[in-house]
């Protein structure tokens, strides 16, 4: 049989792991320091597998900002096959089109700017300047953005940084899809949502039979990328009404609603509602309200630049001094000094 017959079981003969030389297509993937290692194996695995169903696909190269070895938010020390800067020098004169594209995917997690320099965004703009595929998953959107090269396109990423980008960046359009593949642009929420992404990826290039085989070889039942991930989880347990509110809550941050009118579209009496509240959580509607938004407000200043009076009005307080007051005692430091975290980011 020849090398390309495409086999319906992944062949034990056939190695997973390819050189950039071997392989059709390859997926450089620059890891920022304390990036998600689950994100990452996500990523790969369903390229992995693809290549064991007969045929050369996927190559992938791990890359860090100075070539130096990087350490996951988990602690795990991963050594890298260059820097981001190697790509820049890589084939001299070539014409950027169909194979010939650089493919570069960003992944981060906490603290996604802390170590990221002007010179890595000036690469990031050369890239893109000459036509190249950029990805970012989890948190790395902003420093694609903050690079420039996220203009005119839509934008996923992880929902606990979604309040502080659209803050940061109000002229990009923010969805809350799992990922979003806008033009040359691939952005996602990281996590198990980049399987989705890579088996959609999979299914464009070489068709759904090949992305459904890798599916059900690592026992993942694909999600649509217009699902969005929840931003808050429920009990199942909890009351209808309960649920209700919540979702009204989530909804109604900035400005707030007042507690009555919550209750009304939430179809229950306050006493009532009250009575659940401290029953599942130990505290009232007004308290969780008043938290939902105080988290908001941190988010926003732990991931963006934005100021303390810009992340107060952004969660709904129309006084500095009461947010303040709030903030301190949910978080036990003042919002400035969240923020100036933030800020050096």
């Amino acid at each position: 049989m020849s090398d390309d017959t495409v086999y319906p079981y992944p062949r034990p003969d056939s190695p997973p792991l390819l050189s950039p030389d071997d392989a059709e297509t390859t997926l450089n993937v620059w890891l920022v320091p304390k990036f998600s290692m689950l994100t990452l194996f996500c990523l790969l695995e369903p390229l992995r597998v693809a290549n064991r169903f007969g045929r050369k696909l996927f190559a992938w190269r791990l890359l860090s900002a100075d070539g130096q070895p990087v350490t996951a938010s988990n602690g795990v020390y991963i050594d890298v096959d260059g820097a981001i800067g190697d790509l820049e020098m890589e084939a001299p004169g070539q014409t950027w089109h169909s194979e010939s594209i650089t493919r570069l995917m960003v992944v981060s997690s906490w603290e996604a700017e802390a170590t990221v320099t002007a010179e890595d965004r000036a690469v990031l703009r050369r890239l893109a300047a000459h036509g190249a595929w950029l990805g970012g998953m989890d948190t790395a959107p902003f420093i694609l953005a903050r690079a420039g090269v996220l203009d005119g396109v839509r934008v996923a990423m992880h929902w606990e940084s979604l309040p502080a980008f659209r803050q940061e960046f109000p002229s990009i359009r923010v969805s809350t899809a799992r990922f979003e593949w806008d033009s040359d642009r691939l952005t996602g929420a990281g996590g198990s949502a980049s399987i989705d992404m890579m088996l959609m990826w999979i299914e464009q290039r070489y068709g759904p039979s090949l992305a459904e085989a890798v599916g059900r070889q690592i026992v993942h039942h694909r999600t649509s990328e217009e699902q969005p991930d929840n931003q808050l989880q429920h009990d199942s347990r909890l009351p209808r009404t309960v649920v209700r509110a919540l979702a009204v809550m989530e909804a109604n941050l900035a400005p707030p609603l007042a507690i009555p009118e919550l209750c009304r579209l939430a179809g229950q009496s306050q006493r009532q509602l009250t009575r659940h509240f401290q029953s599942w959580f130990k505290e009232t509607p007004r308290q969780t309200y008043l938290g939902m938004r105080l988290d908001v407000a941190q988010r926003i200043l732990a991931d963006s630049h934005v100021s303390v009076t810009q992340a107060a009005m952004a969660a709904g307080f129309s006084h500095l001094a009461t947010f303040s007051r709030a903030y301190r005692q949910r978080f036990g430091e003042p919002p400035s000094a969240t923020a100036r975290r933030g800020q050096a980011h």
